[in-house]
């Protein structure tokens, strides 16, 4: 029995998660996740497919976010006719995530086509995928719900496991039984991290794993606590009350959104800050939140018990308002403060942020709030270092907001909680630790920290390179 294992995505970088556990011949992707960074780059990588699905038996998705679902469709549209296994719940956000660029891709290619004509060029991008192209892949998704083992080829069975990152999020427990050996393999998906609302806690309560596909965003930093946070996010509320300005948050439309809702409608309840309208200004939060409400399956005993026991719902008060519509949306930029407003994409790097930005970004009364993490090369990123001079739309601006940053709202483990949550799994049987997810500084600090800890058998893994377990 031969298995290996190699990395056509998020190795030795963060966005694009695409990886292969290839058993006798036959290949099982796990993850089919977009890159994203600078444009030109994303869009080279993403045509990149990197393996002929012809040789790939099934496919799994750990989670719904675009980083790694965000190509699946690519993947139906090359002709991949076979099953995608997820959970119920990541189906359903990953298929509105799916969607959503569809739509967003054909706006860009139809604002580029007349930007071209303008300007007397020629216009040959074409979109990733389609409309289409998504609800043939939704088709081809099996919803597998946590400890439910599931065979997906001869002789190989599937578990999925908590990961405790956004709802739905899962690792993946791939078992190998052939010819009277048996190997098995953990991918870790996105680890997510103990004690945050709404969703549980990453499970523990595993098979002894002999490898571990584990991701390292944060390998080298150790996250605020929720404690110091919520102190933080009151002061900056205050404070943008005495301004009458405006804090626009770039968040991830699932988990993040439907988490700092939570968040704001607690400070509210508890009377630590004043009512200040709060506008979740992206239509995919919206539909997410939806979502969010007909999967109780994944709630935490808190949220569950006030949904279930209380109907109440957690994720909406009186202050809270979801626009819908274009116009709506614009109307924002000329609403009075204070306001908040909660906004897609959670890198800067499309979707309606970008026009608040545009409107809001050099005007002193204003502050950006980063509440996750952000790739290198995106807009995100040069905010978040507090860069004067800023490029949106094609146009420079000066920065006069204020720039905030608060980490603990980050729905990856740190390095130090990924390492407990290593230290309550039993390692009787692992061999290795393989590193992905994760940008070259952060994944050497934390190879060296896991060795100081034990696990000296961790590499860190590179693209396309074959790792034989």
């Amino acid at each position: 029995m031969a298995i290996m294992f190699y990395s056509l995505g998020a190795a030795e970088e963060v966005t694009g998660s695409k990886h292969v556990l290839e058993i006798d011949g036959q290949s099982y992707l796990v993850d089919c996740g977009a890159f994203q960074g600078s444009r030109a780059e994303a869009d080279r990588k993403n045509r990149e497919f990197g393996i002929s699905t012809d040789r790939i038996e099934a496919a799994i998705l750990t989670h719904g976010h675009y980083d790694h679902c965000g190509l699946l469709p690519v993947l139906v549209k090359y002709n991949y006719p076979g099953n995608i296994y997820t959970t119920p719940a990541s189906r359903d956000l990953a298929s509105l995530i799916m969607m959503d660029s569809a739509k967003i891709q054909a706006h860009d290619a139809m604002y580029l086509r007349k930007q071209a004509k303008k300007k007397g060029e020629q216009f040959d991008w074409q979109p990733l995928f389609n409309e289409e192209d998504v609800v043939n892949t939704s088709n081809q998704m099996i919803g597998v719900s946590y400890k439910r083992p599931m065979y997906i080829g001869d002789g190989v069975k599937l578990e999925f496991f908590d990961a405790g990152h956004i709802l739905g999020s899962a690792m993946a427990f791939v078992t190998v039984k052939k010819n009277g050996k048996e190997t098995n393999v953990l991918f870790s998906g996105d680890l997510g991290r103990p004690k945050k609302p709404i969703i549980r806690n990453p499970d523990h309560q595993l098979p002894p794993p002999e490898y571990i596909v584990l991701e390292s965003t944060y390998g080298n930093r150790r996250h605020d606590s929720t404690g110091n946070a919520m102190e933080k996010l009151a002061a900056i509320a205050r404070r943008t009350v005495e301004k009458k300005g405006r804090i626009i948050i770039p968040a991830f439309a699932i988990e993040r959104t439907q988490e700092l809702v939570y968040y704001f409608h607690l400070l509210v309840d508890e009377g630590i800050i004043p009512e200040i309208p709060v506008f979740v200004d992206s239509p995919m939060a919206t539909n997410a939140t939806t979502i969010f409400q007909i999967h109780p399956e994944c709630y935490d005993e808190e949220i569950h018990n006030a949904f279930i026991k209380h109907h109440k719902n957690p994720f909406g008060f009186n202050s809270l308002h979801f626009t819908t519509s274009v116009e709506e949306s614009k109307a924002l930029n000329d609403h009075p403060g204070p306001l908040i407003i909660i906004s897609a994409d959670g890198m800067c790097e499309a979707g309606r942020i970008q026009h608040h930005l545009i409107h809001s970004i050099q005007d002193p009364n204003t502050t950006i709030l980063t509440v996750g993490y952000m790739a290198e090369n995106t807009l995100g990123r040069r905010i978040r270092n507090k860069e004067t001079e800023l490029k949106i739309h094609g146009m420079w601006f000066k920065r006069r907001a204020e720039v905030e940053e608060i980490n603990a709202f980050s729905a990856h483990a740190d390095y130090f909680e990924a390492t407990q949550w290593l230290d309550s799994l039993d390692t009787s049987r692992l061999k290795k630790i393989l590193l992905v997810h994760g940008e070259p500084k952060a994944q050497a600090y934390f190879k060296n920290y896991l060795s100081e800890k034990g696990y000296a058998g961790t590499e860190i893994v590179q693209y396309g390179k074959t790792y034989e377990l």
